[in-house]
């Protein structure tokens, strides 16, 4: 009996092989870009299912990579069973404490919709459609961390599936060791199957876009510096240099404001030096329409991302952005972070000192635009010198990268001896092993 017959005699979620029908379209990653040849696809019906899978595993010398929506994926899943968690979409949300309870498989979309009902928020990214799970586990960077820090520090609770197949519910109290490895440490340790996280009032949200012609970048910049050194902490800008192929560039702003629309607008008055844009849509926004601000594309797409964090945004850094056009590449992206993700952090990144995050992207339409978007990208982080500091976010990592790009040498040191101890065989493989 080969691995797949085996695991549908176990399993009662679905199992595709290697030619079947469905099995190309169940393991493909986000990314289309990334090369994912994996064993077999397990589309797990529930927790017990996760477990039985991981015992077989363990008992067969598999590894099983879990990749809830594959937004992270990487590559490192190559001979594995790519473990699917879709079914495990449970949401619930208990008011009095503030906490929620998610499946492995749910959405921040999902969340936000159960959770502002009550007036309550998550930490959720810019796209809707991310899983909870992954996001969280790479520390989870959120258009409210300038206010309530990194996603990852709000979990109060997670439950795995360990190396040997066993359920448990983790806690700072009930094991330390993997709670903390868990929350920012990446998926390298166990198999989360649901979490329990802290949520936050939400009295109103204002926010939205503004949009310029690029020949206004230099004076768009300009009122960003000036607007994000003063920020308070509900309030996060984003800006996007964007050059679409067939389309004049243009620069533009995304905005969120946890408070009223009148506060909001004294803060962004500085872009008035940029003259009308193109195009606005500032405004009061429910929770649920977080996604709407940047309209991330929903469906799978290929992609190559660069990312970097920078120490300041100076003339010289600003220079540098705009010393070239960003073609080949789609867009730059400039975060403000700063505000709570600076403060204490029990997570292993620890505290985010640096106040702003570089994102640059393009798409490999062929192996010479690749080539094109990978030169565009470098280039773009030597001209910013000694503005990058060197550290990236697990979260902030692509293809190519490892764990060691992420954390110090002491905090992966910290991983590994987790890793070892609670997977020696290496069945549990993340997209970036603490361990590669």
């Amino acid at each position: 009996m080969d691995t797949c017959d085996e695991l549908s005699s176990l399993l009662r979620g679905r199992v595709l092989a290697p030619g079947e029908e469905g099995f190309d379209r169940a393991g493909r990653p986000w990314n289309l870009a990334v090369e994912q040849s994996v064993a077999a696809v397990v589309e797990a019906a529930d927790a017990d299912d996760v477990a039985a899978l991981v015992r077989h595993a363990h008992r067969a010398g598999l590894a099983v990579a879990a990749q809830p929506t594959g937004h992270g994926a990487s590559g490192t899943a190559e001979g594995a069973v790519l473990l699917r968690t879709g079914a495990l979409d449970e949401v619930g949300i208990d008011v009095r404490r503030r906490v929620a309870r998610v499946g492995a498989g749910v959405s921040w979309g999902r969340v936000q919709e159960a959770a502002a009902e009550h007036g309550l928020t998550g930490l959720p990214g810019s796209s809707p459609v991310v899983g909870v799970a992954g996001y969280t586990l790479g520390g989870g960077l959120s258009w409210f961390g300038r206010r309530h820090g990194w996603a990852a520090d709000g979990v109060t609770a997670l439950e795995v599936v360990g190396a040997e197949g066993e359920r448990a519910r983790v806690a700072a109290g009930s094991d330390p060791d993997l709670f903390w490895a868990l929350r920012g440490g990446g998926g390298d340790f166990a198999v989360v199957t649901a979490l329990e996280f802290g949520l936050h009032p939400a009295p109103g949200l204002y926010g939205g876009r503004l949009v310029w012609p690029a020949d206004r970048a230099e004076r768009v910049l300009g009122a960003y510096t000036e607007v994000t050194s003063n920020a308070p902490q509900e309030l996060t800008v984003w800006l996007n240099l964007q050059h679409v192929p067939g389309l004049e560039p243009t620069v533009s702003v995304d905005v969120t404001f946890l408070g009223g629309g009148d506060g909001a607008e004294k803060l962004l008055r500085p872009f008035e030096v940029a003259g009308t844009p193109l195009r606005g849509s500032l405004g009061v926004l429910p929770l649920t329409a977080l996604g709407s601000i940047t309209a991330e594309p929903t469906d799978p797409s290929p992609n190559l991302a660069r990312a970097a964090l920078l120490t300041d945004l100076g003339p010289e850094g600003v220079r540098a952005l705009l010393a070239e056009p960003i073609a080949p590449l789609l867009g730059v992206q400039v975060r403000h972070l700063g505000g709570a993700l600076a403060g204490a952090s029990d997570t292993p990144f620890g505290p985010l000192d640096e106040p702003y995050y570089l994102y640059a992207m393009g798409v490999p339409l062929t192996p010479e635009v690749g080539e094109g978007v990978r030169a565009r990208q470098d280039a773009l982080v030597e001209a910013l010198g000694s503005h990058v500091s060197g550290r990236r976010p697990l979260t902030a990592l692509a293809p190519g990268d490892s764990a060691a790009d992420a954390f110090s040498p002491s905090v992966l040191e910290r991983l590994r001896r987790i890793k070892r101890e609670r997977d020696p065989r290496g069945v549990v493989r993340s997209n970036y092993p603490v361990l590669g």
